[in-house]
């Protein structure tokens, strides 16, 4: 029961193009081809530095001010 040898190997390339056909398997590897593709494009992406220059962070200022106190129209109902 050693290696297999070339009958083996040609039975099996046999039975797998008569399962999955001729145009299935070239399909298949189109598929693989674009997937490699789209992966390098991917990897070469995250490798260009970034052009734009990131926003600096927005704070928001949460002290009272004397205008929010001096209203006194806020929560009532206007009849």
């Amino acid at each position: 029961m050693g290696s297999f040898s070339i009958w083996h190997w040609i039975v099996v390339i046999g039975v797998v193009l008569l399962l999955f056909g001729r145009g299935k398997i070239s399909d298949l590897m189109g598929d693989v081809a674009q997937g490699i593709k789209a992966f390098k494009k991917g990897m070469a992406d995250d490798e260009k530095p970034a052009e734009k220059q990131p926003e600096p962070v927005k704070t928001i200022d949460n002290s009272p001010s004397a205008t929010t106190s001096s209203r006194s129209d806020v929560g009532s109902k206007a009849v």
